[in-house]
């Protein structure tokens, strides 16, 4: 059975998709599964052993360059990639309309949420077979109730990522023992205080673990370098792919960080992950289904350093 799954973007969304990979091969015979998703997040479907075809797309940047005849040409090239197998089942899990969209240039039937269950009810139109998922509950969980009905099968075990741990090459490996400080996100109000970073790191350094300090852009990059500066041993890396950074996650002892997507990434690479909330509830979106991830803090309850060392000292205890 030749399956395609449709979660284009962000990182989290995707990785909280992961899972239904590991329940359609439990129970669907000689599955065969294709994921669509945004180009520059493609790496992360790929780390999954059952996932057979990854369709890069790139709407993110044809909305940008949309009169541009070669942007026309690769959503062609795009379709014409899309539609080279019949599916027998087409499920799209994010419920907007831009993957709704994508859903129907695919061949195949396609399922989807129903209007009351959709992020936008609008997307349930382009949908031959709707299905009901509640929305208070996990991220996670709604993929998976969804793919389930799609398939006709019952989620009868726990949530599995699928993911294993990744080797650094050699050239970017980072010297043991490390902690990845995920402390950049794409909202300022999300943001755990630099001081607190500061002293989270110099208790790790008096503990003899280093913290590592990533970064995705420029400003980011400032930011995990300020840091660094002010923890002894601390090491601001330069922006790199996912699948260097998934490396670096695979192999840290713990991953501490805000609300983004490489948080959740941790988790779903079974590492001690603690995730730090500030201005979001965690109920729906935080990091999910693994005993060694925790989250801490809220909508207007931001975690205290205490707090973190805590719940650090209890996820990496011997």
């Amino acid at each position: 059975m030749r399956i395609l799954l449709i979660k284009t973007s962000s990182i989290g969304d995707v990785v909280h998709n992961l899972p239904v990979v590991a329940d359609i091969h439990r129970h669907v015979e000689n599955a065969s599964v294709d994921w669509v998703v945004e180009e520059n997040f493609a790496e992360i479907p790929r780390l999954h052993s059952g996932v057979d075809s990854v369709i890069p797309v790139a709407l993110r940047r044809w909305r940008k360059q949309f009169l541009s005849a070669a942007s026309h040409e690769q959503w062609r090239a795009f379709k014409r990639d899309l539609r080279q197998h019949d599916y027998d089942a087409i499920i799209d899990t994010q419920g907007l309309l831009k993957s709704a969209l994508i859903a129907r240039n695919a061949k195949g039937i396609c399922s989807g949420y129903d209007r009351a269950s959709a992020r936008e009810p609008v997307a349930s139109f382009s949908y031959q077979r709707k299905f009901a998922v509640a929305k208070e509950q996990h991220a996670v969980e709604r993929n998976r109730q969804l793919v389930a009905k799609a398939l006709g099968y019952e989620l009868d075990q726990a949530t599995s990522y699928g993911l294993h741990g990744l080797e650094a090459a050699p050239n970017m490996a980072l010297q043991a023992p490390y902690v990845i400080c995920l402390h950049a996100t794409s909202r300022d109000d999300k943001l755990w205080r630099e001081e607190n970073w500061l002293a989270l790191g110099k208790w790790l350094a008096e503990n003899g673990i280093c913290c590592v300090f990533p970064s995705g852009s420029e400003r980011e990059r400032e930011r995990a370098t300020r840091l660094a500066t002010g923890v002894p041993g601390a090491q601001a890396l330069a922006p790199s792919g996912l699948r260097e950074i998934a490396a670096h996650l695979s192999n840290a002892v713990a991953v501490i960080g805000v609300d983004t997507g490489l948080t959740h990434l941790a988790c779903a690479l079974s590492k001690p992950t603690i995730a730090l909330y500030t201005v979001t509830n965690p109920g729906l979106t935080g990091v999910y289904g693994s005993v060694i991830a925790v989250n801490l803090g809220g909508i207007g309850a931001s975690p205290s350093v205490n707090d973190v060392v805590a719940t650090f000292l209890k996820l990496t205890a011997p």
